[in-house]
């Protein structure tokens, strides 16, 4: 049922609807273009301490970055969610056709943040009002919607929508659904990041689209939760860094700044530790935070140092590294964020894994040094 009533502070003034015009032109031709359809979500990629949450708000672009930027959130999926349609593709699901959402898979870890905390971070992305859609995108395929994945996120989801609802903040009922979810279709990539990715046009979209507008209206201060950033936590650790651009080419050779800072990649063969096999760490070049160990190389005859498994998991980022022979995993360093190298299947036991890095992302750190350079934790290695 259409609710205007309750949008009447901005209305569907002529600016809103030139917006909206606008946006239809800049993006249907390029969604319309890419659209190749979905694939459900494989939850098997979970590690072991981790959770899945699933929301919906309207356009899932918007639905990524305040969820990615938090500690204890590993990503947010775009996809699509809650229709009866397998594999839907966007444009099928954009015209309405398929019963899904637009949605967000939250992979978070609840022993950093809660499920809880997601919800709160949630309310303060939507118009919980608004079961047509939300702000610019009307229509089904844009509505508010809590998917839940068992008793415990649905007793907690209703209990935050009733404390929500018993605040007064909005003038009228919070009429978000709280549902059991179904299949998570993933969508199509050009999506995912899309924040990231096309940084220009995502500006352009989410100023005209009337959310912070909105969002600002109701919430004001209160609009910015005290949940912990992923930038804040770095700042906690010893490995935290914040160069600035001229101070990394001033600290870096070329080759170095080249890999790390341009995603480069160094000669084959013609490096540093390629063919060294000398007993100690490698840390990251930006950050010295600790990557790998002699223990864990071995010859894989490419032409750069490759080894079985990192030496901390937790300072090792994978990220999918898209290019025209198919999609390789690109291994970047979680404090330094340097671009590290990719990691193959092809690699020898125990782990069958071939981490293929470059040496100007590396500093070699002996065995003997590992006290004197504060990395002591490591010797019993050798």
């Amino acid at each position: 049922m259409p609710r205007s009533n309750k949008k009447k502070w901005f209305g569907f003034s002529i600016a809103f609807i030139v917006a909206g015009i606008a946006l239809y032109i800049m993006f249907s031709d390029q969604f319309a273009s890419n659209s190749y359809g979905s694939a459900p979500l494989d939850e098997m990629d979970l590690q072991e301490t981790e959770e899945t949450a699933v929301f919906a708000g309207g356009c899932f672009w918007c639905m990524e970055p305040p969820f990615e930027k938090l500690a204890g959130v590993r990503d947010a999926v775009s996809g699509y969610t809650g229709g009866s349609e397998e594999n839907p593709e966007y444009k099928e699901v954009a015209g309405g056709e398929t019963g899904h959402t637009e949605a967000v898979t939250v992979i978070f870890d609840p022993s950093v943040i809660s499920y809880e905390d997601l919800l709160e971070v949630y309310w303060r992305q939507i118009d919980p009002t608004d079961a047509d859609g939300q702000f610019i995108d009307q229509g089904k395929q844009y509505r508010p919607e809590i998917f839940v994945q068992n008793d415990e996120q649905r007793d907690a989801a209703e209990a935050s929508k009733q404390r929500l609802e018993e605040s007064g903040r909005f003038d009228e009922e919070v009429i978000v659904p709280i549902t059991d979810a179904n299949t998570f279709y993933v969508a199509e990539e050009y999506h995912q990041d899309y924040y990231i990715k096309s940084s220009d046009r995502y500006g352009f979209y989410r100023k005209n689209s009337g959310r912070d507008q909105f969002l600002n209206k109701y919430w004001g201060e209160d609009l910015t939760t005290s949940f912990k950033t992923k930038e804040e936590t770095k700042k906690d650790t010893p490995y935290y860094v914040n160069y600035t651009d001229e101070e990394l080419r001033e600290m870096l050779t070329d080759i170095q700044y080249e890999v790390t800072q341009e995603d480069g990649t160094e000669p084959p063969f013609d490096n540093e530790y390629d063919g060294f096999y000398e007993d100690g760490i490698y840390v990251d070049i930006v950050s010295g935070e600790p990557l790998f160990s002699s223990e864990d190389k071995y010859d894989s005859t490419t032409g750069w140092p490759s080894f079985t498994q990192p030496l901390v998991d937790e300072n090792i980022v994978e990220k999918d590294d898209p290019g025209l022979f198919g999609t390789r995993t690109e291994i970047r360093s979680k404090h330094g964020d340097s671009h590290l190298g990719h990691v193959f299947d092809d690699g020898p036991e125990p782990t069958g894994l071939r981490y293929c890095m470059n040496s100007a992302a590396l500093r070699f750190i002996p065995a003997e040094d590992l006290e004197e350079e504060g990395y002591g934790e490591f010797s019993d290695l050798f």
